[in-house]
């Protein structure tokens, strides 16, 4: 599958050349393969384009401007449905591609795959092999998450109870001053003072 990018090489706009850069960086940053197809210099990308993308995408004008991404002849999306892809990890996704194994994007995509399904069996998610990924003291990741959890609840705990002894302190200091004015809470003359 081969990702067209429409772009427009003589465009005026600084805006639309800054977009343009951007998915393209983007895509080779992945190692995306993608063909950039120049809108300003050949009319059949052009028209390909403007008849390809979908009514409800397209501005009020009804003219859509570079960068618009599709994958085949599967329109994507143009740059700011492309901005928030990127945004949210989901680039393979927007571009319809599956994400590479290790990426970030393949393990949301595992982990939401099992809270969809259930526990995965024989090592396999949707016929890709499942790695186990083991650290130096032989824990996996999972063991690593909920250790660090754990320690967290830990710390938070020691927090709530190093604030709750100079509270519980400070109630207890309120407690022998008002003991100290009198049961009746009635001010105590000098006079009485020293009768006691």
């Amino acid at each position: 599958m081969v990702i067209k990018v429409f772009l427009a090489s003589s465009s005026g706009s600084t805006a639309i050349k800054k977009k343009q850069q951007d998915v393209l960086g983007f895509l080779e940053a992945l190692k995306v393969d993608y063909a950039p197809l120049d809108i300003a210099c050949n009319e059949d990308n052009r028209m390909w384009m403007r008849e390809n993308v979908p009514v409800e995408k397209k501005p009020t004008n009804g003219i859509p401007l570079p960068p618009q991404i599709f994958n085949e002849e599967s329109y994507c999306g143009d740059y700011e449905t492309f901005f928030d892809a990127k945004e949210d990890n989901a680039v393979y996704a927007f571009l319809g591609l599956p994400p590479p194994p290790g990426s970030k994007e393949a393990k949301e995509a595992e982990k939401a795959y099992i809270l969809e399904n259930g526990p995965v069996e024989n090592g396999t998610v949707e016929n890709e092999t499942v790695e186990s990924e083991t650290v130096e003291n032989g824990t996996d990741d999972a063991e690593d998450d909920e250790n660090l959890e754990a320690e967290e609840v830990e710390e938070e705990n020691l927090d709530d109870d190093s604030l709750k002894a100079p509270l519980k302190q400070e109630a207890q200091e309120e407690v022998e001053d008002e003991e100290a004015k009198g049961e009746d809470d009635q001010p105590v003359s000098e006079q009485e003072e020293e009768d006691e």
